[in-house]
């Protein structure tokens, strides 16, 4: 087995910076494969397992008539400031963490034994938090003005009030950003902010770079 691997790279940013439109402009330029841990977590929501579990933790009021989970009603109860919010939040945290991670591992895994790729991109809003940059090689940061983004999931439905709460769950965007290796802007121009990306990807961490 060669040591060589597909170098794995984490997108981060504030609610509405724009990382899933930055991987998949990316991918125009580079050969991307995207790991999406918003996709593994709706896949986790319908596992009877994560079911059960969260049918103890919080009871029935999640679940529709067919007994699947409604996420905008769990949302409800873990996004926001209130203990009682943070509390849920953690619980929830510990239930579907593990199981997301094994998804993203699986499809890890896969990625690298079929070396189809140079980069592996892995898009994931609570990558600090949930301890998923560990399988990163590098996390970019993406830059973008607080009134940009509102106004982008404004586009996408969210109230005002919605953005706060989710932006107050996560880690500051100092911090997100004190834990990247690069800033990139993505404020305004989309490619612009891809063909950044992709140059600092050839340059420091393709998997054509570490080979040539």
């Amino acid at each position: 087995m060669s040591a060589a691997r597909i170098p794995v790279i984490g997108i981060i940013g504030g609610i509405g910076s724009g990382k899933t439109a930055v991987a998949e402009a990316l991918g125009k330029l580079i050969s991307v494969r995207r790991l999406d841990a918003d996709v593994a977590g709706h896949q986790v929501l319908l596992d009877e397992k994560v079911k059960d579990a969260l049918k103890k933790a919080f009871g029935d009021s999640i679940f529709d008539e067919q007994g699947e989970i409604v996420r905008s009603d769990l949302a409800k109860l873990v996004f926001g400031n209130q203990k009682t919010q943070q509390v849920a939040r953690a619980k929830l945290e510990e239930i579907v963490h593990p199981e997301i991670r094994k998804i993203l591992e699986n499809q890890l895994k896969e990625i690298q034994y079929q070396r189809d790729c140079d980069v592996i991109i892995l898009d994931a809003a609570l990558m600090l938090e949930a301890g998923w940059s560990e399988v990163c090689d590098a996390i970019v940061y993406l830059d973008v003005p607080e009134a940009v983004r509102l106004q982008r999931v404004q586009q996408r439905g969210w109230s005002e009030q919605e953005f706060r709460k989710r932006e107050a769950s996560q880690l500051s965007l100092s911090e997100k950003q004190n834990r990247a290796e690069i800033t990139i802007s993505n404020a305004t121009d989309l490619q612009s902010t891809a063909n950044q990306l992709a140059n600092w990807i050839k340059q420091n961490h393709s998997y054509e770079a570490m080979h040539h």
